[in-house]
């Protein structure tokens, strides 16, 4: 008869089942990947609203020459405790939704380090997947801003996002990589203990510290950019009356471009994801626990 256990698996364990896994999603149809990391895309997206949504919170005070400013009357760290706790929705919806999200994804290393998945399959998905989160983030960002719940507030919903996308833009190069491996390296340990999990509720625990971590610690993650910053462009580039109100209020407003986006946060940001996900966590735990594994 054999063993029946319900306790969560173990770091061995765990090995054997990122590397099955990463078997299985470098294998997938390419049309199958595409829409399932589309889907990732919009769901990171989600998580980026909430947590825009939660960082505006606060109360509205006008001044007596009638601008509005807007106190949470809580202390920084709170603020981006209850940020990233909010962002953790995006991984989750990932996770227990079923979709391919790039960052994640890194973590097929574990197998193309032990033989099972070629260069070639390993890029190919990399490749398929990063495409998808940005058309879904992209896309996720063009239907919110018809929402105008920029507006909300009022206004400060879309200063908060302005403001978000702003420093994202004004990162050095080495900075932005350094918080990108940082990120990716809490991402990929995030889904690295779902692995371990056996229910929906052991996966939706260990996502919330991995997750609250990197955002409460301004991390930088690749595919949540493509949403946070795309949606602060396209505030500033298609609502003009919108500007004319709130542009005084956010600080180094002319660093906010679609160059800056793309090569002073996403470029490098990515270079990082990449480093943190496949070479701090990927590549030290398949030395650890598969190096030398015999099937």
């Amino acid at each position: 008869m054999s063993e029946v256990r319900i306790d969560s698996l173990l770091p061995a364990e765990m090995a054997t089942r990122a590397e099955y896994l990463g078997v299985k999603k470098a294998e997938m149809p390419a049309f199958t990947m595409l829409m399932l990391s589309i889907l990732a895309g919009a769901f990171i997206s989600l998580g980026a609203i909430f947590s825009t949504t939660v960082a505006a919170g606060g109360m509205a005070i006008t001044a007596a020459d009638g601008t509005v400013a807007f106190s949470t009357g809580l202390p920084f760290g709170v603020i981006r405790i209850l940020t990233g706790l909010a962002f953790c929705l995006g991984l989750i919806l990932v996770v227990v939704g079923g979709a391919e999200l790039f960052t994640g994804n890194n973590l097929i290393v574990m197998a193309w380090a032990s033989g099972k998945v070629t260069g070639r399959a390993l890029l190919r998905n990399w490749g398929i997947v990063y495409v998808g989160n940005f058309i879904g983030s992209i896309a996720t960002a063009i239907l919110m801003f018809f929402t105008r719940q920029y507006t909300f507030g009022p206004d400060i919903v879309g200063i908060t996002a302005l403001r978000i996308a702003v420093a994202k833009c004004d990162f050095g190069f080495v900075q932005a990589i350094a918080l990108g491996i940082l990120c990716n390296a809490l991402v990929c340990l995030a889904v690295w203990l779902t692995y371990s999990a056996r229910t929906t509720l052991d996966k939706i625990f260990s996502i919330i510290f991995p997750i609250t971590a990197f955002v409460a610690a301004g991390f930088e993650h690749s595919i949540a950019n493509m949403y946070f910053i795309s949606y602060a462009l396209l505030v500033m580039g298609f609502d003009p009356e919108y500007m004319a109100r709130v542009a005084d209020r956010v600080a180094n407003l002319e660093a906010l471009t679609w160059k800056a986006f793309f090569l002073n946060n996403l470029l490098p940001v990515t270079i990082g994801n990449i480093i943190g996900g496949a070479v701090l966590v990927a590549a030290i735990y398949w030395v650890v626990f598969l190096r030398n594994k015999k099937d």
